[in-house]
């Protein structure tokens, strides 16, 4: 086994080594590392001594790698050889291209962070727990700036009604509360904060810290929108254990996952249409359809129903899109051996 301790504080462990020595097989020097930030065509990460250095990424390396990998490095040229396979992928919707965008790799824990001085939205939760679920990580629902309202514990109640089966985690970095449960959960774990600017990421990302590592902002009183005072995902060793990895507010959470995560986001719903009269019920006009009927007696909320109508329709256009980038990939494949192929019928080999 690679052993490191300076590593083992990143999250370091047996598990990882099978596939480092797989993919570092041609480098006899290479060494593990893990990647704590992405600058472009560079990424800053942690080495076997503890150092962080600023390494070369390859054009057209497959897969790039992002916050969270665990990589093989070449220190001597100062550059990133290969990736460790991955165990999960925390990834969205590219609001500017429509693609896939990968955001944090080998996450354990997505938490959903939410600060009660706004309006808690829950189609945001919904997404956010469905990114989660398509990573293969655990989503935590957590409500932070308790301290800021009147009856916390009402509005955690009404986001536990709204999302059944998914915990809620009532927090206050002011007096402490609820920040040891998620330490708790943090132990041993790679945990990602998630949510908009001025929800308090950095604010917690600190509190558990110990420290003041990431910078945090004031919000606008008119609104409680914040600044974006976190510009790149950032991954932080925590002295309780585990790692934590502190994401900028996004504005969209765009789905770029599969059917089987929005059935574990809404298990709920999923479990009265499996009483539809017909196994195709779009829950639409359909006769016999479970889901329309909870709708109108008031035993499934209809803003519920819409939602999950809607991110099945966002998933399974995301498949589409899927299957359409594999067969082009395809194709250029193709494309380029048949090319080769009479290239050197061409030159007699």
């Amino acid at each position: 086994m690679v052993t490191s301790p300076k590593l083992e504080a990143y999250g370091w462990g047996e598990r990882w080594t099978p596939g480092f020595r797989e993919v570092a097989s041609s480098w006899p020097d290479a060494q593990p590392g893990r990647v704590v930030r992405h600058d472009g065509s560079a990424v800053l990460a942690v080495t076997v001594d503890g150092a962080l250095e600023h390494l070369h990424v390859p054009p057209g390396a497959d897969p790039p790698p992002v916050v969270g990998d665990w990589v093989a490095l070449d220190r001597s040229a100062q550059v990133v050889v290969a990736v460790v396979p991955r165990h999960s992928l925390l990834r969205r919707q590219d609001p500017g291209t429509g693609g896939e965008q990968p955001l944090v790799a080998n996450v354990d824990v997505v938490f959903v962070v939410c600060g009660l001085d706004r309006p808690v939205k829950p189609g945001r939760i919904e997404r956010s727990v469905t990114l989660a679920w398509d990573a293969g990580a655990t989503p935590v629902v957590v409500l932070t700036k308790a301290d800021l309202v009147a009856d916390p514990e009402r509005r955690a109640e009404t986001v536990r009604r709204g999302g059944p089966g998914i915990d809620v985690i009532l927090t206050s970095a002011t007096t402490g509360d609820g920040l040891g449960e998620v330490r708790r959960r943090c132990h041993d774990s790679t945990v990602v904060l998630l949510g908009e600017s001025g929800a308090g990421k950095s604010t917690m990302t600190n509190a558990l810290a110990g420290g003041d590592v990431a910078a945090t902002g004031v919000v606008r009183g008119g609104d409680s929108k914040g600044r974006h005072t976190t510009t790149a995902r950032h991954l932080y060793p925590l002295p309780s254990g585990g790692v934590l990895v502190d994401t900028p507010g996004l504005r969209a959470v765009g789905l770029s996952v599969d059917l089987d995560a929005v059935a574990a986001t809404f298990a709920d719903v999923e479990a009265t249409a499996a009483g539809c009269r017909f196994d195709d019920c779009r829950h639409d006009r359909e006769p016999g359809c479970a889901v329309i009927e909870a709708v109108a007696t008031g035993a499934l909320a209809t803003e519920r129903w819409e939602n999950w109508t809607g991110l099945l329709r966002e998933a399974e256009a995301a498949e589409r899109r899927a299957d359409e980038h594999e067969r082009r990939q395809h194709e250029r494949r193709s494309g380029r051996g048949a090319r080769e192929a009479q290239r050197r019928k061409r030159q007699g080999r």
